[in-house]
C-alpha cells in the first residue's frame, strides 16, 4: 500500500498498540536474555551443543516463557520438573529455569536500555497532538518496566498487559478479550478505534474484537501472513503514516 493511500489515523476514537515489535524492538532484550540463562545454565549443568540463536527461533520464539523451558530442555535430552510459577529463580524446574530468564532480561534492560522505534514514537506524537487516545495492549508482564526504560510510560494512561489479564482472568492472543477490555478501559467502541500489531496472534485478536481498523507491522512475521490473519493494511515502519 502506498504512503498516499494510508488512511489518517487521527480520525479514529483511539488507536491501541501492541509493544514488543511494535513500539519497542523488544525482542532483541528477549534473545539475550534467553542466551545469556541458558549460556550459563548450559555450562553449570553440562549440556552439549551449545545453545545458539537457531534455538531461540525453534523452541522458545512465540511460546508461553515455560512452555519455551520445557521444548528447549528437552530438544537436549533433559527432563526436570515442571514446578510452580512461584519458584524461585534458583529452583531446578521449568518454573525457577523461566524466572530465571526474567531475572535475566529486567537486569539487562536496565544495563542495556532499549530505544523505541523513531517511527513509532513519531506516530505517537502525532496522535497526541491531535488529542487521540492511545494505550497498549502487551501479552508481557513486563510492559510497564520496558515502557519505563523506554521513556514512554507517561504516554500511556491505560496499559493491559500480562499482569492485567492473568489479574481479570482473560485469555491471551488471539482471543480478542484483551482488546476489547483495553477499548473499554480507554472508553471508546473498538469499531471506531485502531488496533496495531506485529505478531500474527495480536492481528488476530483484533480482528476477532471487531476493531475498525486493524494495521499489520511486518517487522518480520510477513504482509501476506498479516493479511491473512486479518490486518486491513500492513506497513514495515509506523513512520509511514507521517
Amino acid at each position: 500500500m502506498t504512503h498516499e493511500a494510508l488512511p489518517d489515523l487521527t480520525t479514529y476514537d483511539a488507536v491501541l498498540f501492541d509493544l514488543d515489535g511494535v513500539l519497542t524492538p523488544t525482542a532483541e532484550v528477549h534473545m539475550h536474555a534467553w542466551q545469556v540463562m541458558f549460556d550459563e545454565l548450559f555450562a553449570q549443568w553440562n549440556i552439549a551443543p551449545s545453545y545458539t540463536e537457531k534455538d531461540y527461533f525453534t523452541y522458545l520464539d512465540g511460546k508461553k516463557r515455560y512452555d519455551g523451558v520445557a521444548s528447549l530442555l528437552r530438544s537436549r535430552d533433559v527432563e526436570i520438573p515442571w514446578g510452580d510459577p512461584s519458584d524461585p529463580p534458583s529452583a531446578d524446574t521449568v518454573c525457577g529455569v523461566g524466572n530465571r530468564k526474567n531475572a535475566v532480561f529486567e537486569k539487562v534492560l536496565r544495563e542495556d536500555g532499549i530505544e523505541p522505534y523513531p517511527g513509532s514514537v513519531g506516530l505517537l506524537d502525532l496522535l497526541q497532538a491531535a488529542g487521540v487516545p492511545i494505550a497498549v495492549v502487551s501479552s508481557s508482564k513486563n510492559a510497564d518496566e520496558v515502557l519505563t526504560v523506554a521513556g514512554l510510560r507517561e504516554r500511556f494512561p491505560v496499559v493491559m498487559d500480562g499482569v492485567v489479564a492473568e489479574r481479570e482472568n482473560l485469555p491471551s492472543k488471539p482471543a480478542p478479550d484483551v482488546f476489547v477490555e483495553a477499548a473499554r478501559m480507554v472508553g471508546v467502541d473498538p469499531a471506531r478505534s485502531v488496533a496495531v500489531e506485529d505478531a500474527h496472534s495480536g492481528v488476530q485478536s483484533a480482528a476477532a474484537g471487531g476493531f475498525g481498523l486493524v494495521v499489520g507491522v511486518d517487522r518480520g512475521a510477513g504482509a501476506d501472513e498479516l493479511y491473512a490473519s486479518g490486518a486491513d493494511i500492513v506497513v514495515d515502519d509506523l513512520a509511514e503514516f507521517l
